[in-house]
């Protein structure tokens, strides 16, 4: 399974966020679209990836709060990203080495979704929930020998 595949089921919403831009507001933004992650996007190009995990991280260091910081001051400058060619358990196993819970899915310069771990792991799993039915079936119509 490639991820193309993936983000064709997911849909194509995508949700970006500028540099220069709060957190907080990007937080509210996170909260009302039940997502962890946005693209920072910074004149038409990626400039880098805001996760729960660096808001966790900018909490805890100033004590609770997130005051004026800006985007650009905690997000991650080069997140692992992807190509929609890339077979999903490629991906899977350098999301695992670089503790990645989302990977933006780039064409060229091109931002064309986000991949989470969730959905790399659902599409795993159905992928071999199929395999595994059509296998039942295989060894269920097999012709019994008469010994």
């Amino acid at each position: 399974m490639l991820v193309s595949e993936i983000l064709r089921i997911k849909g194509n919403t995508l949700f970006t966020t500028t540099p220069d831009g709060k957190v907080l507001d990007a937080v509210a933004v996170m909260a009302q679209h039940d997502i962890g992650s946005l693209v920072v996007m910074d004149r038409g190009r990626m400039a880098g990836l805001l996760t729960f995990a660096e808001v966790l991280k900018a909490l805890a260091d100033r004590d609770g709060t997130l005051g004026d910081v800006r985007i650009n001051e905690i997000c991650q400058r080069e997140p692992l990203t992807a190509t929609p060619h890339l077979d999903v358990m490629e991906l899977r196993g350098a999301m695992l080495e670089r503790h990645a819970r989302y990977v933006p899915v780039l064409e060229g310069t091109t931002l064309r979704g986000v991949i989470s771990f969730h959905d790399v792991a659902k599409a795993v799993f159905e992928e071999q929930s199929f395999e595994n039915r059509m296998l039942r079936n295989y060894i269920k119509d097999w012709p019994e020998t008469g010994t």
